[in-house]
């Protein structure tokens, strides 16, 4: 500090003075965090009423680290012996993590799922943050929290969760590739290497994007961080509805067609009058000839059935995608960029939980999901309904 007054400051005592103010605010800052959490650990536990079957047992203090750094939290604990199953209720109202604070934890999965090994997360930030969390306390969070991320993925679109899409083009793509595994993830698992061992595991990845417009040569463009992702392990029968699912919450037949309430109304009269054999002889005779029509005829080659899907001539002079260069992009950058780095092995468990926070941070919805995690953490306290 005397050095920076002299009236001649270098780099260094610059660097210097920055970490000493740092540390000198960081220092409070972890004391008030640790005073405000402590007094709504009390207000929780005070007014904490148990579950049928948890009694309480002790008070328990606990380690805990906020972006600040580390304090001292002492909370309730509560025991069921039939479920032999512990429960700290001011844990889940706060929304702690393994004794971390959910806006550390939060940071802790975002530099795991992005940075390309744990070790390079701690060592990040160690050196952005001087916040002292180890590779391995590092993928402890991401574990833990990536599965509830992986069941967030696969929730149901229910109507509440659904936007109204304002977009006149919507894409939905899907594509697969490799992720290398560790060797008890492949067994019985059909190999692609001349020495009939499987090294990889195929993962599936799903993308969603709209289009408004197209440039001054008639080429479409993709709207501006439009595109959110989703990722499968599981088979393609269950990979489908899950994209599925991705679309409807995006905004998937939420438009109305130009016809629609006219046809609607045409076939509403129908139906009322006992015409549904007409109504289905007019259906079909309008399907003739179109992929829905071909689908029934399930020997035909993958070109034949898919004449009416191939027409790029066609697609590009309306102005439409006709590649599936977004979500092979997405295969590199949200898969490849950290699954499949040199001397990586995954279990599916662990490539699964990663891949699940990195989509849905790059479908910029790491806020909406953390919000459903904190919210379902609470929820653990309610008290369960007594038999009447």
């Amino acid at each position: 500090m005397a050095r920076f007054q002299a009236g001649k400051p270098s780099g260094t005592a610059v660097a210097e003075l920055e970490l000493l103010v740092r540390t000198a605010i960081f220092k409070p800052a972890t004391a008030m965090v640790g005073y405000l959490l402590q007094a709504a650990a009390d207000q929780i536990d005070e007014a904490y009423q148990a579950n049928p079957g948890q009694v309480r047992k002790t008070r328990v203090p606990i380690q805990v680290q906020c972006l600040f750094g580390s304090f001292e939290l002492r909370r309730d604990y509560y025991y069921h012996e039939g479920k032999k199953q512990g429960h700290y209720p001011a844990d889940a109202a706060l929304g702690l993590e393994i004794g971390y604070t959910p806006a550390l934890a939060k940071l802790l999965c975002l530099e795991g799922a992005d940075e390309t090994t744990h070790l390079k997360a701690q060592r990040h930030l160690e050196q952005t943050g001087v916040i002292p969390v180890s590779a391995r306390q590092i993928q402890r969070v991401v574990q833990r929290v990536g599965g509830a991320a992986q069941q967030w993925q696969e929730r149901s679109a229910e109507p509440g969760q659904c936007q109204r899409s304002k977009a006149p083009i919507m894409y939905v793509s899907g594509d697969g590739t490799g992720v290398p595994m560790v060797t008890e993830e492949l067994a019985g698992r059909k190999a692609k290497q001349s020495d009939g061992k499987a090294k990889t595991r195929q993962v599936y990845l799903g993308c969603v994007f709209t289009q408004h417009r197209v440039d001054e040569e008639g080429r479409p463009v993709r709207d501006w961080e439009s595109t959110t992702y989703v990722s499968s392990f599981k088979p393609i029968d269950h990979f489908g509805p899950l994209l599925r699912r991705e679309a409807l919450r995006r905004g998937m037949g939420s438009k109305e067609h130009p016809n629609y309430k006219r046809q609607l109304s045409s076939w509403t009269k129908r139906l009322l009058k006992d015409k549904v054999e007409i109504l289905i002889k007019e259906t079909r005779k309008k399907c003739r000839g179109t992929p829905q029509a071909e689908q029934v005829e399930q020997a035909l080659h993958y070109f034949t059935s898919n004449v009416t899907r191939m027409q790029y001539g066609t697609f590009r002079a309306a102005g439409y995608f006709i590649g599936s260069g977004v979500v092979e992009a997405g295969c590199k950058t949200v898969i490849g960029a950290r699954c499949k780095q040199s001397g990586m092995f995954w279990s599916e468990s662990g490539a699964e939980n990663v891949l699940a926070l990195r989509c849905i941070n790059t479908s910029r919805r790491l806020d909406d999901f953390w919000k459903y995690r904190l919210n379902a953490k609470s929820a653990s306290n309610d008290c369960l309904p007594l038999a009447a």
